[in-house]
C-alpha cells in the first residue's frame, strides 16, 4: 500500500472516529437548543396571556320585513316554514345574538384595544379577563379607516401589554397570536412574519380605496374570534393587532401594525376620537397600473389620482383624475399607504405641497386637507370579474352622442361638457373597464373633449393597442379609466 493511500486511510479513520464521538454531542446541543425555543414560546405565553381579554357582544338581529317572504319562490321557502318566519318576525322583543372576539389590554386603568368590527352595533359588551373577571365595557371611540376600536372598563392596575416598533420588524421573525378563536378563550398558535405592508387586502369596491392598508401578514394561524386579539414576537412585545384572514386555515392572516394601531389609540384615549386628515380621492400605486404607466413616460415611483370625489376637499383644489402625486410636503410617496400616511399626520386645514406629476409636466400645488367623516361616501368601482374574450376588430364598444337637453334628462347629467357614452358592447373593453351609459368623457389621452368629433379625431391618432386613457365623469365624481384594444 502507498504512502498516500496509508496517509487517506489514516484520515478516514479519525474523522470516522471524530463523527462517532461527536453525534451524541451535538444531539444534546440540538436538544438544548430545541428545549431553550420551547422555553421560549411558553415564556411569552405566560407573559402576554394576562393581557388579552374575551370579548363577547350583544346585538340585534336584523329587523326583516315580513312582506319581503313574499319575494322568496316558494322553492326555496316552503308554506310551513313561511308560516313559522312570519310568527318569529312578528315576535317582540326581536331576537338578539351574541359575538366573540379578542381584545389587548393597553393600560392599566382599563383601556382595551380591539377591532371596530368586533363591537359595531353592539348592544352590551361584556369583557373577560385571564382572572375570570366581567366587566361591562363602553366603547371610547373607534375609526373605521383603520378598523381600531378603544373600549373601557372601570378598572385599575391590570396588566398592560408592551408594544414594539411595529417599523423595526422583520419578515421571517416569529410571530405568536392570542385570541379566543371559534370561543376558545386564550389559544396560542405561532408562525412567521410572513410579510409587511401588505396593501389592497380590502378590494376598492368595497371601500379599499379608502383606507390604511399596511397590513402586517403571518402565518400564524388566525380564525374568527382572534380579531382584536395581539400578535406579539418572540419578546411578548406587541408588533400587530390580528384583523383579518384570507380563507379559513390559508396560513394568510393579517394585523394591523403596533405603530398604527397606538398612533389611533392614542388619540381616541386622549379627545375620544380620531380626527383624521384626508383629501377625498382614490388612489392606486403606479408601479401596480401597469397600463396607466406605459401612457406615463419619465415617472417610475408615485400615486396615480384615480377619482375625486365631488363633495372631498381635493375638488376645490386643482387636481384631476391622472395626476400622479410624488411626494407630499418634500417626502417623496411611492405607494398609496405612504401617501395615506403623510396625510393623516397632517392637520385638518392646514395647507400641504404636493409634487406632481401631470402629462409630462411636473409642478407643486396647495390642497388644504379636511376631516374625514364616516358618512362620508366611498368611491365605489364595480366587483373585478375575470376578462372575456375580446371582440374582434379595433372596437372599444361603446357610442357616444353630443349632449342634449334630452339625454341631460334621461341619464341626469350634472356635467353638460363633454361627449356621453350612451350604449355599451357586451364584452367589449369599455363594458370590461366597467363603463356605463351616461357617463360623459371630458378628454382623451390629456386632451379636451368637447364635440362628437373631437372624441374621432382623439381615437384615429390614438395608439389603442398601446392604451388610451380617458377621463370621465360619472354622477359628480370624476375619475379616469385606461382602455385598450386587445383583439389580434
Amino acid at each position: 500500500m502507498s504512502n498516500l493511500r496509508r496517509y487517506r486511510l489514516s484520515h478516514l479513520v479519525g474523522l470516522a472516529g471524530w463523527l462517532a464521538f461527536s453525534a451524541p454531542a451535538i444531539a444534546a446541543s440540538s436538544l438544548e437548543l430545541a428545549r431553550q425555543l420551547n422555553e421560549a414560546f411558553a415564556q411569552v405565553a405566560d407573559k402576554v396571556t394576562p393581557s388579552v381579554v374575551v370579548i363577547t357582544v350583544t346585538q340585534k338581529t336584523p329587523t326583516y320585513m315580513v312582506e319581503d317572504l313574499e319575494d322568496i319562490p316558494d322553492d326555496f321557502l316552503p308554506p310551513e316554514l313561511r308560516r313559522r318566519y312570519r310568527e318569529r318576525f312578528n315576535e317582540t322583543p326581536r331576537p338578539r345574538t351574541t359575538g366573540q372576539g379578542s381584545g389587548t389590554i393597553i393600560r392599566e386603568n382599563g383601556y382595551i384595544l380591539s377591532n371596530r368590527h368586533v363591537v359595531e352595533d353592539a348592544e352590551n359588551i361584556e369583557v373577560r379577563l385571564k382572572d375570570g373577571r366581567k366587566f361591562t365595557a363602553t366603547v371610547r371611540g373607534s375609526d373605521a379607516q383603520s378598523d381600531v376600536a378603544v373600549l373601557k372598563i372601570e378598572a385599575e392596575g391590570l396588566p398592560a401589554a408592551r408594544w414594539a416598533d411595529s417599523d423595526k420588524t422583520r419578515v421571517g421573525e416569529f410571530a405568536i397570536a392570542i385570541g379566543a378563536p371559534y370561543s376558545l378563550d386564550y389559544t396560542v398558535t405561532f408562525g412567521h412574519v410572513s410579510a409587511k405592508s401588505r396593501g389592497d387586502v380590502v378590494p376598492a369596491y368595497v371601500g379599499g380605496a379608502i383606507m390604511d392598508q399596511d397590513f402586517i401578514q403571518t402565518d400564524a394561524n388566525i380564525n374568527p374570534g382572534n380579531s382584536g386579539g395581539p400578535l406579539v414576537n418572540i419578546d411578548g412585545e406587541v408588533i400587530g393587532i390580528n384583523s383579518m384572514i384570507r380563507g379559513l386555515q390559508t396560513g394568510i392572516g393579517f394585523a394591523i401594525p403596533s405603530n398604527l394601531a397606538r398612533e389611533i389609540s392614542d388619540q381616541i384615549i386622549a379627545e375620544g376620537k380620531f380626527t383624521r386628515a384626508w383629501l377625498g380621492v382614490s388612489i392606486r400605486g403606479l408601479r401596480d397600473d401597469a397600463e396607466f404607466r406605459e401612457l406615463s413616460p419619465g415617472v417610475t415611483d408615485g400615486v396615480v389620482i384615480r377619482a375625486i370625489l365631488p363633495d372631498g376637499p381635493a375638488a376645490k383644489s386643482d387636481l384631476r383624475p391622472t395626476d400622479i402625486i410624488t411626494a407630499v410636503d418634500g417626502r417623496a410617496v411611492a405607494t398609496p399607504q405612504e401617501l395615506r400616511n403623510e396625510i393623516r399626520g397632517k392637520k385638518v386645514g392646514q395647507p400641504i405641497t404636493l409634487d406632481v406629476s401631470r402629462a409630462g409636466k411636473t409642478f407643486q400645488l396647495k390642497v388644504e386637507p379636511g376631516e374625514w367623516v364616516e358618512e362620508t361616501p366611498v368611491v365605489a368601482a364595480a366587483p373585478p370579474e375575470k376578462a372575456p374574450e375580446a371582440n374582434p376588430g379595433a372596437s372599444l364598444g361603446m357610442t357616444v352622442a353630443a349632449i342634449s337637453d334630452e339625454l341631460v334628462k334621461k341619464f341626469n347629467l350634472k356635467r353638460t361638457e363633454g361627449v356621453i357614452i350612451t350604449s355599451v358592447d357586451e364584452n367589449s373593453a369599455a363594458a370590461r373597464k366597467g363603463l356605463q351609459p351616461g357617463d360623459v368623457i371630458t378628454a382623451i389621452n390629456h386632451g379636451p373633449i368637447t364635440s362628437v368629433r373631437q372624441f374621432q379625431r382623439a381615437i384615429r391618432r390614438a395608439d389603442i393597442k398601446k392604451g388610451l386613457l380617458l377621463n370621465l365623469v360619472r354622477g359628480e365624481t370624476a375619475h379616469f379609466e385606461v382602455l385598450k384594444d386587445t383583439s389580434k
